[in-house]
């Protein structure tokens, strides 16, 4: 699993958050450029920084596309690959991510240009890695096919948006892309922005994001509604498993053999907690016995539309 970097957190909370969840195996943690313009990665280097972890012992990943708001500080133009991924790695305080995404497709910028740009930081030692984030197939294949052509290195990953209601780009889409291109996914956003957890069943808490004005209307829509049904149904077979509906939801997409790590975001170290014991729960939804494929069958029959 890996720990996405709050991005209203200070470097008390960071430190405190990232802290359980390295103490609990986790070593992943991810971040963007756009992330409350660089904000994100300020608290997240500052925290490294004040916590001494070995930079080899821990696997650091964040996204270029947004990095500002001129002209030349959007996209995926060379200029803008190699000025914003330095600058993240200042926010960063390190000299190097292990992995870069490439944040979203720019279709002003051909995609030869982009794997040319993510070759040279390669080269310079500015990353190990690269990605893309919600590329489509045919994007992933045609930039795969560039790098073979040059003798260049392909993407290795993508960070796709994953859970129980977005599933098609993952389970549909990429089917041809696994195998010819070998890429592995980072996924995001397993709980749904926090509907698959329950807590907004009898109205938004306080202290949540559909609390907040610009998203009060979301949950007076008609799919919400639907969702939240979907949800309800869901309750009894997390009770049967012995788990939460957030433990539920994390297990079941790091259950799928295509993905190599969940993205969880946390703002409390109980959320953290809580979610680390998903980790008892992926075996049982596992595609390599009866038993796993007999609950997959049931937790599809409930959230297939």
């Amino acid at each position: 699993m890996c720990l996405l970097s709050s991005q209203l957190c200070c470097v008390l909370q960071a430190k405190e958050l990232m802290s359980k969840c390295y103490d609990a195996g986790v070593n992943f943690f991810d971040n963007a450029e756009e992330y409350e313009d660089g904000k994100a990665e300020l608290v997240m280097g500052q925290a490294l920084k004040e916590l001494g972890w070995k930079r080899s012992d821990i696997v650091l990943s964040t996204k270029i596309f947004w990095g500002g708001h001129g002209v030349n500080g959007i996209g995926l133009s060379r200029k803008h690959l190699i000025e914003g991924t330095k600058a993240s790695l200042k926010r960063l305080q390190t000299d190097y991510v292990d992995v870069l995404f490439c944040h979203r497709p720019d279709p002003s910028t051909p995609i030869e240009e982009t794997v040319r740009g993510m070759n040279y930081l390669l080269d310079k030692g500015y990353t190990f890695y690269w990605g893309t984030s919600e590329w489509s197939a045919s994007q992933i294949m045609e930039a795969c096919g560039i790098a073979k052509r040059l003798h260049l290195v392909p993407p290795i990953v993508e960070q796709p948006e994953y859970n129980m209601f977005t599933r098609k780009r993952v389970e549909e889409e990429y089917s041809s892309v696994y195998e010819s291109c070998g890429i592995g996914l980072t996924t995001y956003s397993p709980l749904a922005c926090g509907l698959l957890t329950g807590k907004y069943l009898q109205g938004a808490p306080q202290d949540s994001r559909l609390a907040l004005d610009d998203f009060k209307d979301t949950m007076q829509t008609t799919e919400f509604r639907q969702r939240a049904q979907v949800v309800e149904r869901l309750r009894p077979i997390a009770d049967e498993l012995g788990c939460s509906l957030a433990q539920l939801g994390l297990a079941w997409c790091a259950s799928n053999p295509h993905v190599s790590t969940v993205i969880m975001g946390a703002s409390k170290v109980s959320q953290v907690e809580d979610n680390l014991k998903a980790l008892e729960i992926i075996p049982k939804l596992s595609d390599d016995g009866e038993e796993g494929r007999k609950w997959r069958r049931r937790i599809e029959s409930v959230i297939e539309p």
